[in-house]
């Protein structure tokens, strides 16, 4: 139960936060209510510190009478921290002015308020009380005092956050991977390409247990064949899954994005996208309960003539991952069209009875089990887990003291010997003969890991080997579901918001959310799914496995409530405080309705709001408010109004959601930290936006469809997070209101307006930003005007990490060479040229760039860019020596891509290379590219048999590579 102490520990600390607020501020309180209050802070403080020392005391576990003391100090906690809420809610702090008629003032508000004031002088001297009971109880009852150990566990505190723990760690680029220990792989491959005496629909069956690798392969063949067929998607399935979500899913990722600029292929599973009108139409079928047969027939036959429409002339590739039982595959498997064109399906399950029960032994069909790695396998992929941890680890693992029964224990199990991976990584200094000690606890030889049961030993050792703070956070992860991607900077808001890090030897809060998650990622308790083009973890996940451990111990502490989740959740109280919709249809709706929701002050929902009623919920405790992804705002009982009776919110994500306007009395949301309406139908943010005191991060619009965010004429404040995709329209102020954001950090610009004047306040404004905290820049200038004026600044944004600019420009500014900071560098309709490379290669620190134009037929100005983009006399463009030297990422989407020719002098770590064209004239030296993994080229569905036949020839280049060093290369189309 060490994961209590985590649990509890990080309530309280919350909560001291709070207690020392309220008595640093002068409130109008009942005699004595002030030294109640000092006595709970004192208690709540001495059980925290004993809290922690049982952390610190060793991981074997505690009694019962421990874990049920931990749980009675969590309960007051929560309670306490209610009342507090309610007190700084209901109750100012008095004025400090001296003044008689402050005096007056104060007189009159506390003859207001004496009714309530009574009220929290009763509820403060109760929870007084029942502190003290539980401080005393804990001796009554014999509660053992922790182990006395001064020498933390290696991992937790000590080596938590020391200062070279908080460094960024090491950006880097998510490469392909190939699966390790695939058997019969040649057969696999033959088995998914087109071979004309196999042309009817196929299905590939790979089973084996939790944590054996059999998402990795059906991933690595989805990703190496894909390009082969016309259509893709890939869904995962789970136990309670619905045949008709599915089938839905399936149909979002296969058919055509209109105007969308990625390949069908690539669409999240996660959501719906395509003809929205004919979705929403089939999809509110299927939210409604069908009155009778005939509703239930017309629903499936909606969704079959959607999949006939989209998949039976086509050559079709689906990956089903996890599917749990036969009744249910066999239902959605009836609805795909059975054509002659070769259509592969390949089906993911842990059962061997479901896969033998769908097996049809047609000889399309294809049965393939999933052994344990060998030794020799498990040992490299152990080696090979432990270098990437090198890459983030603030301490360098050493192989030279682990023993061989690390891996080996674990049985060939790729989970299991990950997760060992990240433990070694957290654990740089401890020595063979520890590791040993490690291994025989978990099991003593000969045993090993030999079945998922066993791997939850693994789990919960190194869950118990981790820091209270990490502890706290690694619940968290529960509230998303599961196979759902979630970003990096979503969580480590939340995170936040639930104060759960706060600043420490002198590094911001948010530094110290980084730092969690960095330590969470090292550990390979998340998995990072993608990476931002800045080398930073973008997305991420949690493996099914471990987050079923984490879930079962987050519903044992009541730390979250889930509702309508793949595994069910044992609660041990009636009092919800952060409940987590999985699915949020009508059924589980109720469910939630039926629980005791008054307490909640985080909550998140998944899916559709129109079942939903926040009139359940206690508003003004709320603190967490996540939507993102939501539909139904407009038919739901939901009302944009109620959120702002939630006086006490932080963090508000409103992200693409179907919501057209923010109320005008948002400002009443004074604690509020994050707004997010991106990629929402919300325009303009209303004027009352100027009162929000404790904003950091505002974020709206949406980049790929260039919706922006106006803001009002007069805003003012200290944000000091992030500003994005704001629109400054003519005869705004706020261009040089920016200048008083001195603690921003990201700076998102997505429209301009032509004003010569608010040109120069705006450019003014970046320079007296540049410093101070600004480390990102965006600006996208459709008319380039403004673009064209960076270089008449007096000073220039040195340092900047991130820069961004979308314009017409035929050459960079002159400035920009001298950005030793930058990080990242995109230039979207600015010519490649040898020039512009030969200036840009001096930026030392460089890790990516990224060049595009959009398509020349639409935009003159375009076409002269493109064909300028060339400035050689031979129409080649030179990536020059000895420049580029940190490069590791290189991105060019253009119509037209000139021959790029690479020498082994220029780009040295250049890892990866991805290339998005119509037209290609050729591509040269990608083998003397040392560091090169990977090359990505997406071609038009539509482009010359010239440039197909010229990607045939690289294909076959890269794969007939005879050097030390090969790359993968993997070809997509967009349409």
């Amino acid at each position: 139960m060490e994961l209590a102490v985590g649990a509890s520990g990080a309530t309280i600390k919350s909560l001291l936060t709070k207690l020392g607020g309220l008595l640093a501020d002068e409130y109008a309180l009942i005699r004595g209510v002030r030294g109640d209050i000092q006595f709970i802070n004192d208690e709540l403080a001495s059980m925290q510190a004993f809290l922690s020392n049982l952390s610190a005391g060793g991981t074997d576990g505690h009694d019962d009478q421990t874990v049920d003391w931990m749980k009675q100090v969590r309960e007051v906690s929560f309670d306490i921290e209610d009342c507090v809420d309610d007190f700084s809610h209901g109750l100012r702090p008095d004025p400090r002015s001296s003044s008689w008629l402050s005096t007056v003032r104060g007189v009159l508000y506390e003859i207001q308020t004496a009714s309530l004031r009574r009220s929290i002088a009763v509820q403060v001297a109760e929870l007084k009380q029942r502190a003290q009971n539980v401080g005393e109880r804990r001796g009554r009852y014999g509660v053992r005092d922790p182990k006395n150990s001064k020498k933390k566990s290696s991992s937790s505190g000590a080596t938590g956050y020391l200062a070279a723990e908080h460094q960024a760690t090491t950006r880097q680029l998510i490469s392909i991977k190939e699966p390790v220990g695939v058997k019969d792989l040649g057969r696999l491959e033959k088995w998914i390409g087109y071979d004309d005496g196999k042309k009817q629909l196929g299905v590939l069956y790979i089973v084996g247990f939790g944590g054996v690798g059999k998402t990795t392969i059906a991933k690595s063949l989805y990703r190496n064949f894909g390009d082969q067929f016309q259509h893709r998607a890939m869904v995962t399935v789970s136990q309670n899954s619905e045949p008709d979500e599915v089938l839905m899913n399936i149909i979002s990722q296969v058919k055509p994005q209109a105007g969308s600029e990625e390949h069908q292929g690539h669409c999240s599973p996660d959501t719906l996208s395509g003809d929205k009108s004919i979705l929403k139409s089939i999809l509110s079928r299927i939210l409604s309960p069908a009155r009778n047969q005939q509703e239930e027939n017309q629903k499936h036959e909606g969704i079959q003539t959607e999949l006939q429409n989209y998949l039976n002339t086509k050559r079709y590739l689906l990956l089903i991952d996890d599917v749990w039982s036969s009744p249910t595959w066999q239902i959605i498997k009836k609805y795909f069209p059975r054509n002659d064109k070769g259509s592969r399906i390949i089906v993911t399950t842990r059962f061997q009875a479901v896969a033998t029960a769908c097996y049809t032994r047609e000889d399309a069909d294809y049965l393939y089990p999933i052994n344990v790695l060998s030794g020799d396998e498990s040992e490299k992929l152990f080696k090979d887990s432990l270098l990437e941890c090198k890459h983030t680890a603030a301490n360098q693992p050493s192989e030279s003291n682990v023993p061989k029964r690390v891996w080996e224990m674990c049985g060939g199990l790729p989970l299991a010997i990950v997760r060992m991976a990240g433990l070694v990584a957290s654990k740089p200094l401890s020595t063979e003969t520890a590791w040993t000690d490690v291994c025989n606890s978990l099991f003593p030889e000969p045993e090993k890991c030999r079945k998922p049961e066993d791997f939850m030993r693994i789990i919960n050792y190194c869950y118990s080997d981790l820091p209270s703070d990490l502890k706290t956070c690694s619940l968290y992860l529960s509230i998303f579901p599961k196979g759902r991607k979630f970003s990096r900077k979503r969580l480590i808001r939340r995170w936040i918001a639930e104060g759960f890090v706060s600043e420490k030897q002198g590094l911001s809060v948010e530094d110290v959310a980084e730092t969690c998650f960095n330590q969470l990622i090292e550990r390979k308790i998340i998995r990072p799914v993608e990476h931002s083009s800045d080398g930073r973890v973008k997305t991420c996940q949690v493996h099914d496995m471990i987050l079923e451990y984490i879930m079962s111990k987050a519903g044992e502490e009541d730390f979250v409530t889930v509702v309508g989740g793949y595994w069910s959740m044992t609660t041990r109280s009636n009092k919800v405080r952060r409940l987590s919709l999985h699915n949020s249809d009508s059924k589980h709706a109720k469910k939630a309705d039926s629980m005791n929701l008054s307490h909640v002050r985080s909550l998140t929902v998944f899916g559709s709001l129109e079942q939903l009623r926040f009139k359940s919920f206690k508003a003004r405790i709320v603190q967490v408010l996540d939507l993102e992804g939501c539909r139904g705002f407009k038919a739901s009982h939901v009302s944009v109004s109620d959120i702002c009776e939630m006086t006490l919110l932080k963090y508000l994500s409103l992200r693409a959601t179907d919501i057209s306007k923010l109320p005008s009395n948002i400002g009443n949301l004074k604690y509020l930290e994050t707004l997010d309406v991106r990629q929402t139908e919300i325009q303009e943010l209303p004027k009352s936006i100027s009162q929000l005191e404790r904003i950091n991060n505002i974020l709206g619009g949406d980049k790929r469809t260039r919706k922006t965010l106006k803001l009002p004429k007069d805003v003012k404040g200290t944000m000091k997070g992030q500003l994005s995709g704001i629109e400054i329209i003519e005869g705004s102020t706020a261009a040089s209101d920016l200048r008083h954001f001195t603690r921003l950090r990201k700076l998102a610009i997505y429209k301009l307006h032509k004003d010569v004047k608010m040109f120069e306040e705006l450019l003014s404004s970046i320079q007296y930003l540049s410093g101070y905290s600004l480390q990102s820049l965006i600006i996208d200038d459709e008319s380039s005007d403004f673009l064209n004026t960076l270089d008449s600044m007096t000073s220039h944004p040195l340092d900047l990490r991130s820069l961004e600019l979308s314009g017409k420009l035929m050459k960079i500014p002159e400035w920009l060479p001298r950005l030793s900071e930058l990080i990242k560098l995109t230039l979207s309709a600015t010519a490649l040229r040898t020039d512009n490379l030969a200036l840009l290669s001096k930026l030392d620190s460089l890790f990516s760039l990224t060049f595009s134009i959009s398509d020349a037929n639409k935009d003159p100005d375009m076409a002269t860019i493109l064909e300028k983009n060339k400035s050689d006399s031979r129409g080649e463009i030179f990536f020059p020596d000895g420049g580029f030297i940190k490069l590791k990422l290189l991105r060019v989407f253009v119509p037209l891509l000139p021959s790029l020719n690479f020498s082994e002098k220029g780009t040295p770590l250049l890892g990866r290379l991805e290339l998005r064209f119509k037209r290609l004239e050729g591509v040269h030296g990608m083998d003397k590219l040392k560091k090169l993994q990977d090359v990505i080229l997406t071609v038009d569905d539509k482009a010359s048999e010239l440039t197909k036949t010229m990607v045939d020839d690289l294909k076959k280049s890269s794969s007939s590579n005879t050097s030390s060093k090969k790359y993968t290369l993997i070809v997509n189309e967009y349409h």
